[in-house]
């Protein structure tokens, strides 16, 4: 089997654009967030149990998945959170699964999650890469990128997520996107070792 590795980091961090180098380099990627998206929005079975669980609002009229008034809904209501969770998370696991098994014959395959355990641990990974950089840069991107939020928002996404410290002690591997050093050289070693471990 091909070599399961995990890349994770705060928001802001530079995860994505990671995840961007290591698929121009060849690697299979499968993103955890964008596939629960797609799956919230065209899985039929999926979007009946999520409709059961918060009503007909979970849907608009298209029959697309109303992201923003569920949102509203459950990050207030920390056990509704945990029934979604519990809904969602098993289903993008058997997805996650499926793509796996079409991509074997890969030297290495490359997921992307913001929550992540340590490699091995409830879950299916070899090893973890954590992207890290400051704070206030992280904040500063954000702020770029999406106008819509504001740096109180940003920062109050940042205390929710699980401390820099936190996520480095899950590391196997750490790239430094501070930009003081090159983020594709750091990539490009990795996935060189990545193609000798197979």
């Amino acid at each position: 089997m091909a070599l399961q590795i995990g890349i994770t980091g705060g928001i802001g961090s530079g995860k994505s654009m990671v995840c961007r180098i290591f698929k121009a380099l060849g690697a299979p990627f499968y993103s955890a967030d964008e596939r629960a998206k797609w799956l919230l929005n065209n899985d039929e079975k999926l979007k009946k149990t999520v409709e059961a669980l918060l009503g007909k609002d979970a849907y608009l009229a298209d029959g697309s998945y109303n992201r923003r008034w569920v949102a509203q809904e459950v990050f207030s209501k920390p056990a509704l959170l945990q029934q979604l969770n519990a809904i969602v998370h098993p289903r993008v696991g058997e997805d996650t699964e499926a793509w796996v098994k079409r991509h074997k014959k890969a030297p290495y395959l490359v997921k992307e999650a913001a929550i992540m355990a340590r490699a091995g641990q409830r879950n299916s990974l070899d090893k973890i890469i954590v992207v890290e950089a400051p704070v206030a840069l992280r904040v500063a991107r954000v702020l770029q990128r999406d106008a819509q939020r504001s740096e109180a928002e940003i920062r109050d996404i940042i205390s929710r997520q699980i401390s820099d410290d936190e996520r480095l002690q899950l590391a196997d591997f750490v790239i430094k996107n501070d930009e003081s050093q090159l983020l594709t050289p750091q990539v490009w070693e990795l996935h060189q070792l990545f193609c000798k471990k197979r």
